[in-house]
């Protein structure tokens, strides 16, 4: 069968939709280049004019998926805070449970490359810009304080979410109520006005545990 012209765009983006499902179904150190060609049905070589190596390959696979879960994680003046975290960390969960290989990738066997944290930080940081235009800041003290919560909470999130694929001691919606619940708490002390009025909410896992009594 001939091979199907493409631009250099579509091209791109087709070696990019092959890369993320071998990048996603097995192992980082499993996938090779070749297979990547093999799978897309072109040469070695086309492959190696659109990405350098694996490294690059994987980078920028993962930068889009940044960028998508960017995306599903909007401001939304109509939703309060709760609805907004809700969202987005369900956005990331959904992601790193279906790509369970690609998240320990970027998060542990890639833990040392510069490029690819650099993708991670820049997707943390455009994340806590976000969250601090919704939260009531009303001073630069404040913001900085508040800033520096959502800093290290964001990493909690990473680790927490990464530790999860691993071994899943809880639900995935129990996991998203931790992360919420954990800003919330942090955050409140350093606020004029509490931003979640309506938390903490009772999650039906927890109830669903908790001995009945006699």
């Amino acid at each position: 069968m001939p091979r199907q012209r493409l631009s250099p765009d579509q091209r791109r983006a087709q070696l990019l939709d092959v890369a993320a499902e071998l990048f996603a179904a097995r192992p980082y150190d499993e996938v090779t280049m070749e297979e990547v060609a093999e799978r897309a049905g072109v040469s070695r070589a086309l492959l190696y004019r659109h990405f350098p190596g694996k490294r690059e390959l994987f980078a920028a696979l993962y930068r889009e998926v940044a960028a998508q879960l960017l995306a599903q994680s909007r401001v939304d003046p109509a939703q309060t805070l709760v609805e907004q975290l809700t969202e987005g960390l369900d956005a990331h969960i959904r992601y790193f449970a279906a790509n369970r290989n690609t998240v320990l990738a970027a998060n542990r066997v890639l833990a040392g490359d510069r490029l690819i944290q650099t993708i991670i930080t820049d997707e943390l940081d455009a994340l806590r810009e976000r969250l601090l235009g919704v939260l009531p800041v009303t001073d630069a003290r404040d913001r900085a304080a508040v800033s520096g919560v959502l800093k290290s909470w964001l990493v909690f999130v990473q680790v927490l979410c990464v530790d999860w694929l691993v071994d899943e001691t809880c639900t995935a919606e129990e996991l998203r109520d931790v992360c919420i619940g954990a800003v919330i708490g942090a955050v409140r002390p350093l606020l004029p006005e509490d931003p979640a009025p309506d938390w903490p909410r009772r999650c039906a896992g927890a109830a669903a545990r908790e001995p009945r009594g006699t």
